[in-house]
């Protein structure tokens, strides 16, 4: 059975989510334009930054202070090599939280799902 591009996208935002190093939860994010991935990211610390370690998640349990959200790195990643997101989508395995969600709608982003 053939995948919708909405599934495609989402497939590939859990397969991101894999990928993250925050012991808290795991999330992924892909941004596309026109069903084609543009961009994707991954809870996790800056670039270079140790991972986190379950003292880290002990220490803070209602949230992580080093932890970078995947929308986050998603949208990061994708300005600093200059591809524009204007009028994109993001599919993402966790509601955005208000900040992202902020950041989501400034850098022009139209649908998340």
């Amino acid at each position: 059975m053939r995948p919708s591009r909405d599934e495609q996208l989402m497939m590939n935002a859990l397969v991101a989510a894999m990928r993250s190093t925050c012991g808290r939860r795991q999330v992924g994010a892909v941004a596309s334009l026109n069903g084609r991935p543009l961009s994707s990211g991954y809870a996790g610390p800056p670039s270079g930054a140790d991972h986190c370690t379950p003292e880290c998640v002990e220490l803070h349990k209602l949230g992580c202070r080093r932890t970078i959200h995947a929308e986050q790195n998603a949208i990061a990643w994708a300005a600093r090599h200059g591809v524009a997101l204007h009028g994109a989508e993001l599919h993402v395995t966790l509601s955005p939280c208000w900040e992202c969600a902020g950041l989501i709608i400034n850098s022009g982003i139209m649908r998340v799902a």
